[in-house]
């Protein structure tokens, strides 16, 4: 594991921060790998009981660095292999059994809010923004949103914030009708870490058996929505158009 990614286990609790902070946080391979290989320390270690994810500096996570978009697209196999990855890391979050706690701050855009939507709880800063700019790039979401974000704020809504990628704020979050916490940008590591400590102070067979029962029901169904997803993901990345699109973006 690079430094792109900080891991710290204390207290029952396993704080992965993400640490690109010159990049917002933005997403390259080497922080996907080393968030993946982050959240599977904390998944295998039994004096872990609650892992709480956030981002170093300005951002919790700015999404794809676009700049490197090139390093995320090479041969189908390679392509799709980087996709899986990315799935890899929404199976770390939502298909173990430990609790995740989003501390949210800045830019949660695209992968980012991606994972920020995976987390069991979230607590979030009241200077956050947020959306969805896949589709405008002629790529598509994955992190298994398309099921998990229906399921949290009702289909009709899931489908307008990925299609138009809309920004929205904090001050948005309840009429969108998340169950997140917002808090002033101060507060949210440390409301982020005793929220953790109050889970972590819990016995944790019925709090590793709830969380399983919850996602049982949505454990094939988000599999299924994640393969779609990496073939969707996997056409717009091999798509000329998206190169374009993306360095347009960037112009």
């Amino acid at each position: 594991m690079t430094d792109t990614v900080l891991y710290d286990a204390s207290d029952a609790n396993a704080t992965v921060t993400l640490n690109r902070p010159e990049r917002l946080n933005a997403i390259n391979p080497e922080l996907l790998a080393d968030l993946l290989q982050a959240l599977r320390k904390a998944n295998a270690d039994p004096t872990v009981h609650v892992i709480v994810l956030g981002g170093a500096g300005r951002a919790f996570c700015a999404g794809d660095d676009l700049k490197e978009f090139d390093s995320q697209v090479g041969t189908p196999a390679e392509t799709r292999a980087y996709i899986e990855r990315i799935q890899n890391v929404t199976r770390a979050l939502c298909l173990n059994r430990k609790m995740v706690v989003g501390a949210i701050h800045g830019w949660a855009v695209g992968g980012g809010l991606e994972w920020t939507i995976n987390c069991d709880f979230v607590l979030m800063a009241n200077d956050a923004q947020f959306f969805f700019p896949e589709v405008s790039l002629g790529i598509f979401v994955t992190g298994g949103v398309t099921r998990l974000l229906s399921q949290q704020i009702g289909t009709a809504r899931a489908r307008r914030m990925i299609l138009l990628g809309e920004r929205y704020a904090a001050k948005d979050v309840p009429t969108l009708g998340f169950d997140w916490q917002v808090v002033a940008p101060d507060e949210v590591a440390a409301q982020a870490r005793a929220l953790a400590l109050r889970i972590a102070a819990l016995p944790q067979g019925p709090v590793r058996d709830l969380k399983q029962a919850l996602r049982e029901s949505a454990g094939s169904d988000l599999e299924g929505a994640m393969a779609i997803e990496t073939e969707a993901t996997l056409r717009g990345f091999l798509d000329p158009e998206s190169t374009k699109r993306v360095r347009g973006r960037l112009a």
